[in-house]
């Protein structure tokens, strides 16, 4: 496989952040060769020159220096983050729309979109994501395996001994709808690698609507589950998205089509199901509150930690990717503010 080494040092280090940040896989990812292959990590590696992971592009003025494993670590929590704000943000701004507050719905859509096309783009460009069709295909398929065959069974397993049977239930599902990812996957690398057969494509995604609610699941441990499920999700379709364009940049337009339709069912049907049993969108005044809290950890805690181990480092420009983000996170938490002050007047 390209770049192996690049891959597995991301992989080990995907899993150590998941775990860090308490998060579960993302479903792009799984362990892969051993803790010794965990090494420093180039950016801008990949065979194909993605866009994401150009060098010219992403990582700036210091594209040629290795980055330290604690920067990797930080870039890969960073995006699990942004990822998980992305998802959070589009499924307020559709609840917005439900209560007829367009200027809400515009501000959660318009703040989605800074998280994934700005900050999550960035930040996957720094840490090499993309490289190329093949080894996105591999990459992916170590993902849906550990997912179908181990993630998702084992917290079904947990939430039936918990009494939390839907979302037992919902686990199952998600495991079998993973593993049907897995062989669509897989028979598209095969189809890359050999230039023989076909790329199959995805089915179609179900567009499900997450009103406000509160939590389904009532045991700990089964919240706690579901949180990890939709970090994962989350993480996993974008990550796709990027790999559905840099296949559509190389001229794979049946690969882009499999990772886009893959991509849609991560986001809408797995991430939505999850959020409805997790009780993730409330009230429109809620899910402001809600926003206000993680924009504020995000550039008075996180983005401050990250860029100063960065900087301590050597990486500045990823330091300065990171300082950049909570600039922005700092500007997005002032206009959830603002606006929540506004629907309280207007209430």
């Amino acid at each position: 496989m390209q770049h192996i080494r690049s891959v597995r040092a991301l992989a080990i280090l995907v899993v150590a952040s998941a775990a860090m940040a308490g998060g579960a896989l993302p479903a792009f990812s799984s362990p892969v060769g051993s803790p010794q292959d965990a090494s420093p990590v180039k950016p801008g590696v990949g065979t194909q020159g993605s866009a994401a992971g150009r060098t010219d592009a992403a990582a700036g003025k210091d594209a040629s220096r290795v980055l330290a494993l604690s920067t990797v670590a930080d870039l890969m929590v960073a995006m699990r983050e942004e990822a998980f704000a992305y998802a959070s943000y589009s499924f307020f701004g559709k609840q917005a729309e439900r209560e007829k507050l367009p200027r809400a719905a515009k501000l959660f859509a318009d703040t989605a979109d800074d998280e994934l096309n700005d900050h999550f783009m960035r930040e996957a460009g720094l840490a090499d994501l993309v490289g190329s069709d093949e080894s996105n295909l591999r990459r992916a398929i170590e993902g849906e395996t550990t997912e179908a065959l181990t993630s998702y069974p084992e917290f079904a397993e947990q939430a039936r001994r918990d009494g939390d049977t839907a979302a037992a239930e919902l686990f199952d599902e998600l495991a079998r709808d993973e593993n049907d990812h897995r062989k669509a996957l897989t028979a598209a690398l095969k189809a890359v690698v050999s230039g023989k057969g076909n790329v199959p494509a995805a089915s179609a995604a179900r567009h499900e609507t997450v009103a406000a609610g509160v939590p389904l699941a009532s045991s700990p441990r089964t919240r706690e589950n579901l949180d990890k499920a939709m970090h994962g999700e989350a993480l996993a379709h974008a990550a796709y998205t990027l790999f559905a364009q840099h296949a559509k940049d190389h001229g794979h337009a049946k690969v882009a089509a499999l990772f886009t339709g893959l991509a849609d069912i991560e986001l809408n049907e797995h991430f939505a199901g999850l959020a409805r049993q997790a009780g993730l969108v409330g009230t429109t005044a809620n899910n402001l509150r809600a926003s206000v809290a993680a924009e504020h950890h995000a550039y008075r805690v996180m983005y401050p930690k990250f860029a100063e181990r960065a900087r301590k480092a050597g990486d500045v420009r990823v330091a300065e990717v990171f300082t950049d983000a909570a600039a922005d996170e700092t500007r997005h938490a002032r206009a959830f503010e603002q606006e929540l002050r506004a629907e309280k007047r207007a209430g």
